[in-house]
């Protein structure tokens, strides 16, 4: 198809996700190679996101491609008490990655489902109903999941699953819980402790964090939060589940962004990254002391795709890249590239407030004024962000500006010139944003 009959098919026969169908402007994609997307005229676009923050080891990758086929050939799908050699083997490799006694697997089809179950498994474990979560969250578009997460999306869904309490990050929207990182840490966790108390840590189960907040504004943790937080759930008998969908495999320039605190969760989820989103798939990683409860008891959970054999092979093979290829060590290395890049940014636009990274894990936050208010606040836009999304589009990169921050987040496999070419863009761009600076 030519770009215009895929667009106007998709519009009138599909559903967009997060969005009114009619106000939607689909990018035409036919084919995608490493870092680049390529549309059905030539057009080609930097992915300076990997796609959502999935496609960790780039697109098209021989390897995974060449497992995919091998393992269709073979065997697609069986049923979900059945075992298989993709689901021995992956589990076995599983074990010797994570750390700690990270060691029984759960598969489910993405990262939406992996936390659905983390919420059966510690509610099980536990026997106690209530969750804690961050209003600066995400952590997916199921019902339950959906109460989990603390972003606006949730307010367009409620009511669903109770029991869900949520608290303030160590990084608030409009609020500071200090200057410097060690004191922030400390009064959010005293805050933290402080709701504990009022909700009664005897009917709380289990806390959700992202360990780097991902979506809503790539943030990494204050110096000493995680073990802070880690010694505080510990104090009160309260579970600590890790959410690595986004920031997990390599992403932040370690395999899981939670070992950069130097903790152990009790349950870890994943998908994203996992198999690079050439095939949905996400896991639910628990200790041994959870599942061994799980062995003498029934785990109340299930799917029909559970453990599908075709998407195992496929997180194997893509796990063998990531690893082997260096990729995890590509995205630490490249991590002084990226904030020397935003440092220079900062200095000539003055429509750029601030930026962050850890890895390949970054965002940059643009500004209306020099109050240092945001360009579009919390839940809202502002026509320059249309602007600068359309101008990078037209210029060859692909990514998202989500309120007022611009994603930059490209595939792990990104060498340093390519990562040059998308900050040269992004250079170009903001200077819409600098247009309606109002100084």
């Amino acid at each position: 198809m030519d770009s215009q009959t895929m667009i106007d098919h998709c519009l009138k026969h599909t559903l967009y996700t997060w969005t009114a169908t009619g106000r939607v402007n689909p990018l035409p994609v036919e084919r995608a190679e490493g870092v680049y997307m390529y549309g059905p005229e030539g057009q080609r676009w930097l992915d300076f996101n990997s796609q959502l923050m999935c496609v960790n080891i780039g697109h098209g990758h021989p390897k995974v491609i060449d497992a995919i086929t091998r393992q269709a050939q073979q065997l697609c799908y069986v049923f979900p008490g059945s075992a298989t050699e993709p689901r021995a083997r992956l589990g076995k490799k599983l074990a010797e990655l994570f750390p700690g006694d990270l060691n029984t697997f759960f598969f489910a089809l993405g990262g939406a489902e992996a936390n659905e179950n983390a919420i059966k498994a510690v509610r099980q474990f536990t026997g106690k109903q209530k969750i804690l979560a961050r209003y600066r969250s995400y952590h997916g578009a199921t019902n339950a999941t959906m109460q989990l997460t603390g972003d606006p999306r949730r307010l367009r869904n409620e009511p669903g699953m109770p029991g869900v309490v949520h608290v303030m990050d160590p990084w608030p929207y409009n609020y500071s819980f200090g200057e410097t990182e060690e004191e922030i840490t400390a009064n959010n966790l005293r805050y933290l402790e402080e709701v504990i108390m009022y909700e009664g840590p005897q009917y709380i189960a289990a806390m959700f964090i992202e360990p780097v907040t991902g979506t809503n504004g790539i943030l990494p943790p204050p110096r000493g939060y995680l073990k802070g937080l880690r010694a505080l759930l510990d104090k009160y008998g309260i579970l600590l589940v890790c959410d690595e969908v986004m920031a997990g495999w390599g992403r932040t320039g370690k395999l899981f962004a939670f070992m950069h605190g130097d903790i152990q969760p009790d349950i870890v989820t994943s998908a994203k990254g996992l198999t690079s989103a050439y095939l949905p798939l996400g896991v639910m990683a628990m200790s041994d002391r959870i599942a061994d409860h799980f062995r003498e008891n029934v785990f109340w959970g299930g799917l029909t795709y559970n453990s599908h054999a075709l998407a195992l092979a496929t997180a194997e093979a893509t796990i063998d890249v990531l690893v082997g290829e260096g990729m995890i060590e590509n995205a630490a290395r490249l991590e002084s590239t990226m904030k020397s890049e935003m440092a220079r940014l900062k200095a000539k636009h003055p429509s750029v407030r601030g930026s962050r990274a850890i890895g390949l894990f970054g965002m940059i936050d643009i500004q209306k004024n020099s109050k240092g208010e945001p360009l579009a606040g919390y839940d809202s836009s502002h026509p320059a962000v249309g602007r600068m999304s359309q101008f990078f589009r037209d210029n060859g990169l692909f990514t998202y500006i989500r309120w007022s921050g611009i994603m930059c987040n490209p595939p792990l496999c990104i060498t340093k010139d390519q990562l040059l070419e998308g900050f040269d863009i992004i250079d170009r761009g903001l200077d819409i944003a600098d247009d309606v600076f109002e100084g």
